[in-house]
């Protein structure tokens, strides 16, 4: 039988990868990630930011002084940030990772259901790679956007996304 991991096991799967630093609006779907980040055994530097398009400008900054950065924002934070994203990072190929909370599949919120149909959509019309994070193995979805950000930053730097529907609290 599976285990649910831990918000603490996905940080260190992170940390492995080579991430220093994350920032975000907290986002109760992600809330053990949130208790993680604020403890201090917590592997990343954390730094919350009030809006997802200032999580994307920290994030940026930190990215273009050498640091490896991760972004976690709801999904419905995204439409904040699609500015940010298209108008700075896809253009000057700054690359980030983002850790998006899927919500809205179960109905969890009706202000979910919208950007929640039509999240994978979203990206794909941004040209944004994303990828399921399978809860039970963290460290394999955490590997995913680490080769799906290797593979785009070889050639020029690129943001990608794991969406994320569930993390053990």
């Amino acid at each position: 039988m599976a285990t649910e991991p831990t918000p603490r096991a996905f940080l260190a799967a992170l940390a492995d990868r080579g991430y220093d630093h994350a920032t975000a609006v907290p986002c109760s779907l992600l809330s053990g990630l949130f208790r993680e980040l604020e403890s201090p055994q917590s592997p990343l530097a954390y730094t919350p930011a009030p809006r997802e398009d200032s999580a994307l400008g920290v994030a940026s900054g930190l990215a273009i002084a050498g640091s490896k950065p991760v972004v976690l924002m709801q999904n419905s934070g995204l439409g904040y940030g699609l500015n940010v994203l298209t108008s700075f990072n896809l253009i000057y190929e700054v690359g980030l990772a983002l850790v998006i909370s899927w919500c809205g599949l179960n109905s969890d919120a009706i202000e979910h259901d919208v950007i929640g149909a039509v999240l994978p959509s979203l990206l794909d019309l941004v040209d944004i790679p994303w990828a399921v994070l399978d809860p039970e193995r963290p460290e394999e979805s955490a590997g995913l956007t680490e080769m799906l950000a290797a593979q785009e930053f070889e050639s020029r730097g690129r943001v990608t996304a794991s969406l994320v529907s569930e993390v053990a609290s």
